[in-house]
């Protein structure tokens, strides 16, 4: 077992972001290096690859300045670990961990490694108590629930930074009218932003009324740091959660350009690819993220997770989506069509699903006749989408009263409880509105 730092100054190569040091011993996959430049300047990388007596290293920043002969790399023996406080409250970090608004570094009250620590199945708690988002799509009909995973799966162009803002500003936990619940937290992990995007969700954090912690990733910064933002995020997560009784709700975006990032990462340590070029471990990469979400018995404190999944090519068997909605517990679909009509949020209620929801309404969670109401909504609305196909083809004309009914119940769904602008909607908002919708049109009622 090694007692102490090696340092080597056998650097054969600089490619990139890319290192490779020879004549190396005792080393570990992921182990944290310090680089040492000719000047003096350090910076921190992540061992990738081991190779023999070769070790193929990724810097967390630029590799210009280096020499072959006069440049160093410190091995420390340990894997990245996430220093955790509760001074990191309304702070906003890069994807390493360092400040990125301007305020001093926090003192540790302990550290933890980013990868987290098990969890023993038989140990979980059944997530069974409400979050409320402000969204009727997701409150009213796919309701997410403490302790549960539930992805927003979106595409290219669909307004899904806009809905990842407002359930940032609007999720609380259930029965906190006018406000959040002292305990509440929100996580944010943006991993790959354009600096348009970055502007955004800093406007979007600087207006935030709820206690947050934010990691942001921007597009130019080292790729290896898309990876462990999220794990950083998570470290934080578990601990307020487990370690402070808080409940977290953890939203990252975008999970697509996570695994991106591991596939450059993979093809930069050669190994062979899957699906897509993507490596053929991304199903267990990602269950290594969304399976630190949950409840343990016995102990207050839940991390609930949100990550939004752009689908390339608007396809929901690419093997980003896929493998999410094997891991997660339902999904929140977004549609280009209702996106088009002007509909936000743009949620197409017929393909999302909320796996838990069962567990986290009814009398004494959210309402009595939640989920007859939310069933009757589903029934009436899916008639209305399937009766369009026969309205394109005979006319509106050529269809009984009872069609034409049912069509403009599904257009008023769209436009009524579907769509809600800027509003927020608390639950029992979202439920009348529903209510109101049936009575209108004659419907029963739950």
């Amino acid at each position: 077992m090694r007692l102490s730092e090696y340092t080597f100054s056998t650097i054969a190569s600089i490619q990139g972001p890319l290192l490779f040091v020879e004549n190396v011993i005792e080393v570990r996959m992921n182990e944290v290096v310090t680089i040492i430049f000719p000047d003096g300047e350090r910076i921190e990388g992540e061992v990738l690859k081991i190779d023999g007596s070769t070790v193929l290293i990724e810097l967390f920043g630029e590799s210009r300045g280096l020499d072959l002969n006069q440049s160093r790399v410190v091995f420390s023996d340990a894997v990245k670990q996430a220093p955790l406080s509760l001074d990191l409250l309304d702070r906003v970090f890069n994807g390493s961990f360092q400040p990125l608004d301007n305020a001093p570094m926090f003192i540790p009250e302990k550290w933890a490694p980013v990868s987290g620590y098990p969890l023993n199945p038989v140990a979980r708690a059944r997530p069974e108590e409400f979050i409320e988002t402000g969204f009727s799509t997701i409150d009213g009909l796919n309701t997410l629930v403490k302790g549960q995973k539930l992805p927003i799966f979106s595409a290219a162009g669909l307004p899904s930074k806009e809905m990842a803002a407002g359930i940032l500003h609007q999720a609380r936990l259930s029965g906190e009218p006018g406000g959040t619940h002292k305990g509440f937290v929100v996580v944010f992990v943006a991993l790959g932003l354009t600096h348009h995007e970055y502007s955004f969700y800093r406007r979007t954090l600087d207006q935030m009324h709820t206690p947050f912690v934010a990691f942001i990733n921007l597009a130019d910064d080292p790729v290896v740091e898309r990876l462990l933002a999220p794990r950083f995020g998570l470290s934080v997560a578990e601990y307020l959660a487990f370690e402070q009784g808080m409940d977290v709700l953890v939203v990252v975006t975008d999970i697509t350009n996570y695994c991106d990032a591991l596939r450059e990462v993979s093809t930069a340590r050669e190994e062979l690819p899957g699906r897509r070029g993507y490596p053929g471990y991304m199903y267990s990469d990602l269950a290594s993220l969304y399976e630190r979400a949950g409840r343990i018995r016995n102990r207050p404190g839940s991390v609930t997770m949100l990550p939004v999944v752009t689908m390339p090519e608007d396809d929901i068997t690419h093997p980003i989506p896929d493998l999410t909605g094997y891991i997660t517990e339902g999904q929140i679909v977004l549609s280009r069509e209702l996106h088009q009509k002007g509909i936000f949020p743009p949620v197409d209620v017929l393909p999302s699903l909320s796996r838990l929801m069962q567990r986290g309404i009814g009398e004494g969670r959210t309402r009595a006749d939640h989920r007859a109401l939310a069933n009757l909504l589903y029934k009436h609305y899916a008639k209305g989408r399937d009766l369009r196909t026969l309205e394109a083809i005979v006319g509106r004309e050529g269809m009984t009263e009872q069609d034409r009914v049912m069509l403009d119940f599904a257009a008023a769904f769209e436009q009524e409880l579907v769509h809600q602008g800027d509003d927020r909607r608390d639950i029992r908002q979202s439920l009348e509105t529903g209510i109101a919708l049936l009575k209108r049109f004659a419907l029963e009622t739950p």
